[in-house]
């Protein structure tokens, strides 16, 4: 059995940049899992996400020379990771419906105690079952700490759609929130 040496990412980044394809590999396996944690919030389904996580792990090599040292590498690449999903969402899917921000309403309130009984797990699965464009824009600004002018730029829509895609997103959360609790608690309704 052979074990491989220890680097810290610094090094690995290092030896990255220099070519060295075994420095790629053990890069990859060390951010795999968390970077397919990101491609899965914005994917149909897992083998979606796997094709999103080859084409930004080949983009992050092929962009490795640009990462200068400046905050953490980590962070660069889950950069790269959702920019890399929604360009494979824009080429394989078509685009979201756009609602205008006048016509989303009010939105439902939400039981506090009943949101806060939700385990992170159990939003991440209500999450996926908004459609893919409020699901794309509620994962960048909610999760990703994305601006909606960023969002709006990144994904090619208005700042104003943006809003209305978020907006619209929570309201259908805390529907299936305020459903659940009703199930939970035996409420008829």
């Amino acid at each position: 059995m052979r074990l491989e040496p220890k680097f810290t990412i610094d090094e690995l980044v290092h030896r990255c940049k220099s070519g060295q394809r075994k420095a790629q590999e053990m890069l990859y396996k060390l951010l795999a899992s968390k970077m397919m944690g990101v491609c899965l919030r914005y994917a149909a389904d897992r083998m979606e996400a796997e094709d999103m996580l080859q084409n930004g792990f080949i983009r992050v090599f092929q962009k490795i020379e640009d990462y200068r040292g400046e905050g953490s590498f980590e962070g660069w690449v889950r950069r790269i990771m959702v920019h890399s999903s929604i360009e494979y969402y824009r080429k394989h899917h078509r685009m979201m419906q756009v609602v205008d921000i006048d016509e989303v309403g009010e939105e439902p309130s939400v039981n506090a105690a009943a949101a806060a009984s939700l385990e992170a797990k159990d939003l991440l699965l209500l999450i996926k079952t908004l459609s893919p464009g409020y699901r794309m824009v509620f994962n960048l600004y909610a999760i990703d700490g994305y601006s909606h002018k960023e969002i709006a730029e990144i994904v090619g829509i208005t700042e104003g759609a943006s809003k209305s895609q978020l907006s619209r997103a929570r309201a259908i959360l805390k529907e299936q929130i305020l459903k659940a609790e009703k199930k939970s608690y035996g409420y008829a309704g």
